[in-house]
C-alpha cells in the first residue's frame, strides 16, 4: 500500500511560485514557462498546467506569492524597531533595502522587475504588485521623516516630494544590484545618503516642493512598484 503523503495543494502552490520566481529571476519573464516550472520544482510534467492553467494565472500567483514574501521581510523590520519614538540604527528602511541587492532577496528583486514590466499590460498583475508597493511606500515615509532633523513638523505635502525623489534612488539602487552593481554597501551608508538627498531638497528655493501634487504621487506610487 502505497502511504506516502498527498502533497498540500497550498504548499503545492507555493513551492511552484517559488520555482517561478528563481526562474524569472535567472531567466527573464520569456524564460518562463509551465514546463520549465514542472522540471525547478521537481514535480511530474503537468503539474505546473494543473494549478495554473494559464501564463496569465500563474504570473498573477507569482506576484501574490512575492506580494506575501515582500510583506513578510517589511512586518519582520517593523517588529524589530526599538519601540515608538526610537529609530534604529540603521534604519529598517536601509536595511529592507541592502538585503533586497543580496541573495536570497536579491532573486525577489529581479523577479519583481520582470513581474513590473509584465505588469504595465495586465491591470490584474498590477494590483497584485500594488500591496506590496503600498507597504513599502509607507515605510518609506515613516523612516524618511525620522531620519530628517525635525522631520515630524515637515509639511505632509514636502514629506510626499521628498518620498518620492528619495525612492527614485532607491530604485535605481535596486535596479544597478540587479545587474551586479552594487554601489551602496551598508544600511548605515545608505542612511547618509538618503539623509543627505534629503538635506539638499529642503534647502533648495522651493524648502522642498519640487512639483505639484496630484501627479507626483501617482508617479511616485509608479516608481515605487519595483521597490515594493
Amino acid at each position: 500500500m502505497d502511504r506516502r503523503r498527498k502533497p498540500n495543494p497550498a504548499e503545492r502552490r507555493r513551492d511552484l511560485c517559488d520555482a517561478a520566481i528563481r526562474l524569472l529571476a535567472a531567466d527573464g519573464a520569456k524564460g518562463l514557462s509551465h514546463l520549465k516550472v514542472d522540471r525547478e520544482a521537481a514535480v511530474p510534467d503537468g503539474t505546473t498546467s494543473f494549478y495554473f492553467r494559464t501564463r496569465s494565472a500563474l504570473l498573477r500567483a507569482v506576484a501574490e506569492r512575492l506580494a506575501e514574501l515582500d510583506l513578510a521581510a517589511l512586518q519582520s523590520a517593523a517588529d524589530g524597531s526599538d519601540g515608538p519614538g526610537q529609530r534604529p540604527s540603521p534604519s529598517r528602511l536601509s536595511q529592507v533595502v541592502i538585503q533586497a541587492g543580496i541573495e536570497p532577496q536579491l532573486s525577489l528583486t529581479k523577479a519583481r522587475y520582470e513581474l513590473t514590466m509584465q505588469a504595465s499590460r495586465d491591470p490584474a498583475l498590477a494590483a497584485i504588485l500594488q500591496q506590496a508597493t503600498d507597504a513599502f511606500t509607507e515605510l518609506h515615509r515613516e523612516i524618511l521623516v525620522q531620519l530628517m532633523p525635525h522631520g515630524a513638523e515637515l509639511d505632509p505635502a514636502v514629506v510626499e516630494d521628498l518620498s518620492n525623489v528619495t525612492l527614485t534612488f532607491i530604485n535605481g539602487l535596486l535596479m544597478r544590484a540587479a545587474h551586479g552593481d552594487r554601489v551602496v554597501g551598508s544600511a548605515e551608508q545608505l542612511d547618509g545618503i538618503l539623509s543627505a538627498i534629503a538635506a539638499g531638497i529642503l534647502k533648495s528655493p522651493k524648502k522642498g516642493r519640487l512639483t505639484d501634487g496630484g501627479g507626483t504621487r501617482r508617479a511616485g506610487r509608479r516608481r515605487a512598484a519595483a521597490s515594493g
